[in-house]
This record gives C-alpha cells, structure tokens and sequence, in this order.
C-alpha cells in the first residue's frame, strides 16, 4: 500500500499543526516473520541496535533482514512530533514522522560500518524529501544514531560517500544524521523525552508493515541504489 504522495507537503510540519496520536502503541506481531526473532524490546543480550529511513520502510527493511549479523528488524515512524502514529496519519505530512527500519545486529557479526554500507548502497540519499516516485517527508534520508561513536562512524561515511558520489556526477547528500532517543523495554518513552526532528523517538507501525515483502513478495518496493559503492564498512 504505497503512496506516492503527489501534492504531499515538502517540509516538516511544526509541533503546533502535528496530529496529536495516541498514547497507546500499535500492537506487534509475537516474531519476526522471516526468521523468528522478537519483535519487542529489549533485544537479546549482546545485540546493538541501528535506526535508518530510505524510502518506503518494505523494501529498506528486507535488505536489513537478508543482510547477515542482523538480528532482527522493526519497521516504524520516527523523526517527527505525533506519539505511536498510524500509517495513514503519518502518510499526511502532519506527523513529521520518517518511515524508519530499526535494525538490532550482533557486533561479532557485522559492524556499524557494514550497516552504514547497506544503507548508502541501496537508495539515492540526494533526494531530499523523496525516495524515486515516493515524495513528502516520511520518505526522506535519514541515519538515526545511539550514540557518539555511531554518529562520528556516520558523518564519516557521509563525507567519504559525498566524494565518490560528486565523482560519479550525483548531487549533495540530504541525509539528516540525527540523535535517536534510546530504546526503553516495550518502547516504553523515558519520563521527560519529548519526539521531536531533533530527537529521534522510535513508534513501531502496525504489524501488517512488519516484513511484508516476506508476507507479499508481490508487494511494491521502491529501494533501489544507484549503482556507486560506499568505500566504508567492507573489513567486517
């Protein structure tokens, strides 16, 4: 159920004409449907976790979920104001919300910078706010970073991608590199944090979007690169 988003606005909407959402979470699924890992938080010990928008959150997911060290992954809005939004108020604009595949991978297996790989290599982070036929702002680039290290490790990559991409004739990267609120069991929001375009907050979306290219490999996948490969993450 994509929608292109003709007419869609093209800059986020202010916290005062966001739609209020809800305080209740929309429900999950009991696993992940391709290979049978937990859905909630928190994720098994050991694991990280990796939070990145690159279009349509389908196709963004399922090159998560077949890439190996990845754990599990989780489809959902972020980057926006409204709390547990749904699919159809995010698809207005008046959430400020990004579609988000939030990615818990094991270290031992495959590093950040491998993530960062996937991510650049399989959309066109020039775009602003689109993603090829998909436009408004739930579509657009965006690395939502946990911590200090995975901000220093996506800024770099950004700058070393920027030169490959200028030498290849594309134009700016639009990606927003941006401060993800921590995850807290169930999701749950710690007292006093506030989901803003500054501050990531992770709302899992409806369990119909939870690997639904698996569920419908028929289904519509706007993710495709173009073509340049990123020089970063390749040691893991």
């Amino acid at each position: 159920m994509a929608l292109f988003g003709f007419g869609k606005p093209s800059t986020i909407v202010s916290q005062e004409d966001a739609l209020p959402g809800r305080q209740k979470r929309l429900a999950l699924p009991a696993a992940h449907f391709v290979n049978g890992a937990t859905l909630e938080s928190p994720f098994p010990a050991g694991t990280e976790l990796a939070m990145f928008g690159m279009g349509c959150f389908w196709g963004a997911e399922r090159k998560f979920w077949q890439t190996p060290g990845v754990v599990s992954t989780v489809v959902g809005y972020s980057g926006g104001w409204t709390p547990n939004p749904s699919y159809e108020e995010t698809c207005t604009g008046r959430t400020g919300h990004n579609e988000i595949v939030l990615v818990a991978f094991d270290p031992s297996a495959i590093s950040y910078e491998s993530l960062l790989s996937v991510f650049w290599e399989n959309h066109n982070p020039t775009q602003g706010m689109r993603q090829g036929n998909d436009s408004g702002t739930q579509y657009r680039s965006g690395v939502y970073v946990f911590s200090a290290t995975q901000r220093a490790a996506a800024e770099a990559s950004a700058s070393t991608y920027q030169v490959v991409l200028s030498a290849a004739g594309f134009a700016t990267i639009t990606t927003e590199i941006v401060d993800a609120a921590p995850i807290e069991a169930g999701y749950e929001i710690a007292p006093g944090v506030v989901s803003s375009p500054t501050l990531a907050v992770f709302y899992p979306a409806e369990g119909y979007h939870q690997q639904y290219l698996a569920k419908n490999p028929g289904g519509y996948c706007g993710i495709g690169g173009i073509g340049v490969s990123c020089p970063v993450g390749i040691t893991s």
